[in-house]
């Protein structure tokens, strides 16, 4: 059996929550309510073993799950949605190298996984809005990819080649794979060169400091939502 530590944000009156998992960073649930979230956790735990599992990294499905709250984080502003202001009490732990070079592996599943969804959809279907409201494919992508470029600068800064890999996401919705393709190794390039004071030190950016550990925290959890999404996107409507 294995205990997996939740670590939580919503508001005040605990409504939109989203869970954390950091024990397996990138995995993440979410919920209208708190209770809601935590009822989730376990079977997101699952599906995320799942995915370290297919893709090589050890990972036992045969344990059974329990979970516990370590940290429910309900000021600031923008709860539930994946960046509470205050940060959790880990996102200040400094990361090791050996930690990063595990991130990374699983940031590179989990950008390889999304490029494999959608290489055969159609640039209609990239480009078509459900039919129920919300952001079209192709539109998810480019948020993704937007949103990684932002939490690697207020880490780092600016980054060598950063801006042109971006903007060519931006001007190819109809072929985002090679445009992916090349703005992912332009991240996990830079990621991958962090230097031991970028491991340990805080970065304030307006009311956030951010560090090493939260950044890829959140550039892993936010891939991973928007790989869920997607995926099952697409199979709601090709089953």
């Amino acid at each position: 059996m294995t205990k997996y530590a939740l670590y939580l944000e919503s508001g005040p009156r605990q409504r939109k929550t989203m869970v954390h998992v950091l024990d397996l960073m990138g995995c993440i649930a979410q919920g209208p309510t708190s209770l809601e979230a935590i009822d989730a956790a376990p079977a997101a735990i699952r599906t995320y073993l799942q995915f370290l599992q297919r893709h090589g990294e050890k990972a036992s499905l045969q344990e059974n799950v329990t979970i516990e709250v370590a940290e429910h984080i309900m000021q600031g502003v923008w709860l539930g949605y994946g960046d509470p202001t205050p940060g959790f009490s880990r996102d200040f732990e400094s990361l090791t190298r050996d930690d990063l070079n595990i991130y990374l592996q699983r940031l590179a599943w989990m950008q390889d996984d999304l490029l494999e969804l959608v290489r055969s959809v159609k640039s209609d279907t990239l480009s078509a809005e459900p039919p129920g409201g919300g952001r079209a494919i192709g539109h998810i992508l480019m948020h993704v990819a937007e949103s990684e470029a932002v939490y690697l600068r207020y880490l780092v800064g600016k980054v060598n080649l950063l801006s042109d890999a971006l903007r060519i996401v931006q001007e190819n919705p109809s072929q985002p794979i090679p445009a992916l393709t090349f703005l992912w190794e332009v991240i996990r390039t830079r990621l991958e060169q962090l230097t031991d004071i970028e491991l340990s030190q805080n970065v304030p950016h307006g009311q956030v400091t951010w560090t090493a550990r939260r950044a890829l925290r959140r550039i892993l959890e936010h891939t991973w939502e928007h790989l869920q999404e997607i995926n099952n996107r697409l199979s709601a409507n090709f089953g």
